[in-house]
């Protein structure tokens, strides 16, 4: 990668980190992302009436990427509710990559090398190192812990559907059309369940969602930029040092105990996400 897409992809990471901070910090946080999906609906229909319509083949790779970032942030939503962003934020992005890789050795029979295998061990041992920190944990944290499993498992999924959708279709028409139809949905849920309380849920938490959610957006569109240079493992192994950087938001912004098991933890699948993407 050059510099300028090493810097980018870096950027990309401290963004992802900080919105995802002000979504579990806004005072409503249904209402939050429901003001995110409203940025990358706009954001979205904006790239999408300059860039225009993508190919017929990009199609199939748009919905579905959308499709799963919707269950992404539902499953983010619920992981914020249950547990702390410290623990949580790290536990979602690295399981990620240790399932993409296992899945690729069992499913479709692709060779491990020794430093995968490593790398496997090192994010296996740093995600319950993460679980452990705070104690064994008891059956109240096991929704939330759950709900960070699963937002993981969609991280992996449309990471790599669209690793390979935006090499099917101009940048700003793929992402833009991703985005238009990935905000409404998360919207609609907060009208529904808010209803008469909406208004004034929306005053108190507009600063926090909307920044979010064009934070969001722009950190994600820096990433799909930084993939069209072919460089897609060295792209998502760089991307992952989001997990360090939400795991120090966590304890210097929302007061959370970072204490060193916490840190060493974060570190080790950090150092797991870097050999195995980049193996």
């Amino acid at each position: 990668m050059t510099p300028l897409v090493v810097a980018a992809v870096l950027l990309s990471a401290l963004l992802h980190a900080t919105w995802n901070s002000l979504a579990h910090n806004v005072d409503d946080r249904l209402v939050g992302f429901a003001l995110i999906g409203v940025v990358d609906c706009v954001g979205g229909a904006a790239m999408a009436a300059v860039a225009g319509l993508p190919p017929a083949g990009a199609w199939p790779f748009i919905i579905a990427s959308a499709l799963l970032h919707v269950v992404y942030n539902l499953m983010l939503l619920a992981s914020y509710q249950l547990g702390e962003f410290s623990q949580m934020y790290p536990l979602a992005r690295g399981t990620s990559p240790w399932v993409v890789a296992l899945v690729s050795v069992l499913l479709l029979g692709h060779a491990l090398p020794i430093a995968e295998l490593v790398g496997i061990l090192l994010v296996s041992g740093g995600l319950i190192g993460l679980v452990m920190a705070g104690g064994r944990p008891h059956r109240r944290d096991v929704p939330a812990l759950a709900a960070a499993t699963v937002t993981g498992l969609t991280i992996a999924a449309y990471t790599v559907v669209d690793g390979v959708g935006v090499m099917q279709a101009p940048l700003f028409s793929y992402t833009g059309w991703m985005f238009l139809l990935q905000g409404p949905p998360i919207a609609l849920i907060a009208v529904i369940r808010r209803r008469r309380t909406l208004i004034s849920a929306i005053r108190t938490s507009a600063v926090s969602g909307l920044a979010g959610g064009v934070i969001s957006l722009a950190a994600y569109t820096i990433v799909l930029w930084a993939q069209t240079g072919g460089a897609l493992a060295a792209v998502a192994a760089l991307r992952e040092t989001s997990i360090v950087f939400g795991a120090l938001i966590g304890a210097w912004f929302f007061g959370e105990r970072m204490g060193s098991r916490r840190a060493v933890a974060a570190a080790v699948v950090l150092a797991g996400v870097v050999l195995i993407s980049t193996t």
